[in-house]
């Protein structure tokens, strides 16, 4: 986190490079892109600013350099450990995202991938089945809830620039925006996802600082209201937004009942990691629950009803809960 927040010019990999062109020098950037080729960026002519940020940039490196092996190795020492590990794939696909700006920007990750996260962040190893996906699902606001000064970023460039292959998934309507992208080929996706009232494939929404469109499910602002900071591991370390994970486990319960009875494995999926967390927090940090649940009802019988039928559900594939059970009373 102290890396993160301490993010300057000496983060960026690569280098910088002078030439001399008709007997004038002149700066530019040197960089390896994924696929290994080697760029050159032009900066501008040699004069005395360019050659300050030259020095800065040098003298951030050297300072950057340490922690970046400390990280390495705390992950290194995490992995043996046994801590959650994300595969590689979808690692490199989230820190060219968060290398973007996309969760300075306010950005959540949600989704399994996030579950793995929360897992890391409560010190706990799921099981094995409840983490199995190709799908990365990041979600976020319409607008920023801060007061930045024009800040934005391109996630479609950022994807391109992988060189992975993503393309955008054509929707159902021709007429509205792609709100996924994925690598033709392989199960590799990112999700666009933004809150609404109501999901609509007819219609996507435009995230201007993102420069893409987003599909809008309902329950999806309870989610990600309050986003806490976890680390992915996998290819080093890096810091990303997730859901708290008590509203994660009362939005998967919620989610659960929202789903098709053609969609077994996904609802069996959803109640599997709402009981695991709800299992860890009632023991660990059961005030998260009550401040999740307050927030849930909240927002009217519908809800507490949904997340009352999926406990219900989770009781009898997991009796061993039922000692849970007064949390979801409606007091």
């Amino acid at each position: 986190m102290t890396l993160a927040a301490h993010r300057s010019i000496g983060h960026l990999s690569g280098t910088f490079v002078t030439k001399t062109i008709k007997a004038e020098r002149y700066y530019y950037f040197q960089y390896s892109d994924p696929g290994g080729a080697v760029r050159q960026n032009y900066v501008g002519k040699k004069r005395a600013v360019l050659d300050r940020l030259v020095r800065r940039f040098k003298t951030e490196r050297a300072l950057v350099q340490p922690d970046l092996l400390r990280i390495r190795r705390l992950c290194a020492q995490l992995r043996i450990g046994g801590a959650l590990i994300t595969d590689g794939a979808s690692a490199r696909v989230l820190r060219a995202l968060a290398d973007g700006g996309v969760f300075a920007l306010q950005g959540v990750l949600v989704g399994t991938h996030a579950f793995t996260v929360l897992g890391n962040l409560l010190g706990v190893r799921w099981h094995h089945a409840a983490l199995k996906t190709h799908d990365t699902d990041l979600a976020s606001d319409q607008t920023l809830t801060i007061a930045v000064p024009h800040l934005s970023t391109d996630i479609p460039k950022i994807l391109d620039g992988l060189q992975m292959g993503f393309l955008p998934v054509p929707a159902f309507n021709l007429k509205a925006a792609s709100t996924s992208f994925k690598v033709r080929g392989h199960a590799l996706r990112l999700d666009m996802l933004t809150p609404g009232h109501s999901a609509n494939p007819k219609k996507s929404v435009h995230i201007p600082r993102f420069n893409v469109a987003a599909y809008p499910l309902p329950y999806l602002d309870y989610l990600i209201e309050y986003p806490e900071q976890g680390a992915v591991l996998g290819g080093g370390g890096l810091l990303v937004n997730v859901p708290s994970p008590a509203r994660f486990a009362l939005h998967k319960m919620i989610v659960s009942r929202e789903r098709s009875v053609m969609t077994h494995d996904k609802i069996a999926k959803d109640l599997h990691q709402a009981a695991q967390l709800i299992e860890v927090l009632a023991e660990e940090r059961p005030g998260d629950i009550d401040m999740a649940w307050e927030a849930l009802v909240a927002r009217g019988p519908a809800w507490v009803r949904k997340c009352q039928a999926a406990w219900q559900m989770i009781s009898k594939r997991r009796p061993d809960l039922t000692r849970y059970s007064k949390i979801f009373r409606h007091r």
